[in-house]
C-alpha cells in the first residue's frame, strides 16, 4: 500500500495560492468521527493540551509483551489509537516511513512510503485511526489499513499537528506555515498564516523556496536552523493556538499565541522569552490559564496565556527537551535526557518542588495516568529500564527491562487498556501490559 509516494519539494507559489490543489481519495463531507483527548494516545503529548497525562487508570505492575524492531531510526514518539493500533515514523532502507503494528502481538499492519523527512513528523490520530503525518512538503492521511484518503501540499515540513474545536487539523511547520484543514478531504478552511516573515520577491525575483527539509536537524533541539521546533498547544475551548518561533538571525525564541476564530487564523501576542531557543513542547494547564514551557537556558516557565508574561521560573539542572507532564491537578514533570525524574506543583505565583528523584536518569518522557502513576524510561546500569512510579511521591513501583535497548527513547505512550509503549531512537519498539 502507498500513501503519497515521492512528494519531496513544492515550490513557494504552489504553496502560497489560495487555490492550491488537495488531492482527495475517499474523503466525505459528513464528520462523525471523534477527535480529541480520549483513550489511546492519538497525539505525542496524548492530546491537543499536550499534557502527556491521560484519564486511563494506569497499571502499577508491568510485564514485556513484545518487542520489535522497525528498520531504521526513531525520533518521533509512537502513537496509539483507541483499539489499540501503533503508529509511528521512520526511515528505512525498505522505502518504508510510515509504519503501523497490532498492539496485542506486534504483528506489522501496513508501512508505507512517505519521504526522507517524514521521520520528523508524529502522527496523529482520530476517533477511527486514520492517520495523519506530515512529510517534504505535505501533509497526508491514511485510514487504519494504510489506504490513502488524502494529500495537501504545504511548506516544509510539518513537526507537529493537532485537531481544532470543530474538528479540523491544525498543521505547523518547521518553516513557519500555519494552516487549519478539513480533516476528511484536506481542503483549507482559512487563509494560510505564516510565523515568518515572507521574502520579498519584487526585490529578490530569483529567491528560491528553501528545500522542504531544511534545518530539520536543529529541531531536536531547538537550534537556530529550525524555527519551529516544537509541537503546539492548542486551547480548543478558545481556539487559542501556542507555538515557539525562533526567526532567522535571533539568539532567542519566541512563544507566539495565535487564535483560531472566525474563519482565520490570527497573533495575539508574541513574548521573545525563550533564551538561546527551546526544544520543548508548550504543555497547557488544565484550566487554560497556564502554559509550560522550557528553553536552552535550562528554565522551566510558567506562563500567563493572556498575555504571555512569565508567572515563575524554575532552574533545572539541564535543559528541558519535549514533552512537559502537567497533571489535572497541576503536578508538572520535565524531560530532558540530560536530567532525572522530578516533579513541581504550581502554587499559581511560583512552585513547589514535591520530590526528586536523582537515581534516575531521563531517557524518555514522563507521563501521568490515572490513579497517581506515572511511566518513564531511565538508565540503569548499562542498559533502560521502564519505570513505573508513585506521582505522588515518586517512589519506584515497578521496573521492567528493556532488552538489548540503548540510548534513548522518543516519549512514551499508554494505551486504552493500560498498555504502555515506548520506542529507542536506534529503531526497536517495546510494549508492555498489566502482569498477570
Amino acid at each position: 500500500m502507498r500513501i503519497g509516494g515521492g512528494v519531496r519539494t513544492v515550490s513557494w507559489l504552489a504553496v502560497t495560492v489560495a487555490v492550491v490543489g488537495v488531492l482527495t481519495a475517499c474523503g466525505t463531507d459528513v464528520d462523525d468521527i471523534t477527535v480529541g483527548r480520549g483513550l489511546g494516545w492519538p497525539a505525542a503529548g496524548h492530546e491537543a493540551r499536550n499534557s502527556s497525562n491521560t484519564q486511563v487508570t494506569g497499571s502499577r505492575a508491568l510485564s514485556l509483551r513484545w518487542s520489535r524492531p522497525v528498520g531504521g531510526p526513531i525520533t518521533q514518539p509512537v502513537t496509539v489509537g483507541s483499539e489499540g493500533q501503533i503508529f509511528v515514523t521512520s526511515r528505512t532502507d525498505m522505502n518504508c516511513e510510515i509504519f503501523s503494528y497490532q498492539m496485542r502481538t506486534g504483528r506489522k499492519r501496513f508501512c508505507n512510503p512517505l519521504g526522507p523527512h517524514s521521520i520528523y513528523s508524529p502522527t496523529l490520530l482520530d476517533g477511527a485511526s486514520n492517520v495523519y503525518v506530515g512529510l517534504d512538503s505535505a501533509v497526508e492521511s491514511a485510514n487504519q489499513l494504510g489506504q490513502p484518503r488524502w494529500r495537501t501540499p504545504v511548506a516544509g515540513v510539518p513537526t507537529g499537528m493537532q485537531f481544532t474545536g470543530d474538528g479540523h487539523l491544525l498543521v505547523i511547520t518547521q518553516s513557519g506555515q500555519v494552516d487549519v484543514l478539513e480533516r476528511q478531504t484536506g481542503k483549507r478552511m482559512v487563509p494560510t498564516q505564516q510565523l515568518l516573515p515572507r521574502p520579498d520577491f519584487l526585490q529578490t525575483p530569483n529567491l528560491d523556496w528553501p528545500p522542504a527539509g531544511e534545518g530539520m536537524e536543529d529541531c531536536r533541539t531547538g537550534g537556530p536552523d529550525c524555527a519551529v521546533a516544537t509541537i503546539a498547544a492548542m486551547d480548543v475551548d478558545t481556539g487559542r493556538i501556542y507555538a515557539t518561533v525562533r526567526k532567522p538571525g535571533e539568539s532567542d525564541a519566541s512563544l507566539v499565541a495565535l487564535r483560531y476564530a472566525d474563519g482565520k487564523v490570527e497573533q495575539e501576542w508574541s513574548s521573545k522569552i525563550l533564551a538561546d531557543g527551546s526544544a520543548t513542547d508548550p504543555a497547557l494547564s488544565a484550566d487554560g490559564e497556564t502554559l509550560y514551557i522550557g528553553d536552552n537556558s535550562k528554565r522551566l516557565l510558567a506562563v500567563n496565556t493572556a498575555d504571555g508574561k512569565p508567572k515563575w521560573e524554575a532552574h533545572l539542572d539541564w535543559a528541558p527537551r519535549r514533552g512537559i507532564s502537567v497533571s489535572d491537578d497541576g503536578l508538572i514533570l520535565p524531560a530532558g535526557d540530560d536530567g532525572y525524574l522530578m516533579a513541581l506543583r504550581d502554587t499559581g505565583t511560583s512552585y513547589e518542588r514535591v520530590w526528586e528523584r536523582k537515581d534516575l536518569a531521563l531517557r524518555g518522557t514522563p507521563v501521568q495516568t490515572a490513579g497517581g502513576t506515572g511511566y518513564v524510561t531511565a538508565a540503569i546500569g548499562e542498559g533502560l529500564n521502564l519505570i513505573t512510579f508513585d506521582t505522588e511521591t515518586g517512589a519506584t513501583l515497578d521496573s521492567d527491562v528493556l532488552p538489548g535497548a540503548a540510548g534513548t527513547t522518543t516519549g512514551t505512550a499508554v494505551g486504552a487498556e493500560g498498555e504502555v509503549v515506548v520506542a529507542t531512537r536506534i529503531g526497536e519498539i517495546f510494549a508492555f501490559r498489566e502482569k498477570a
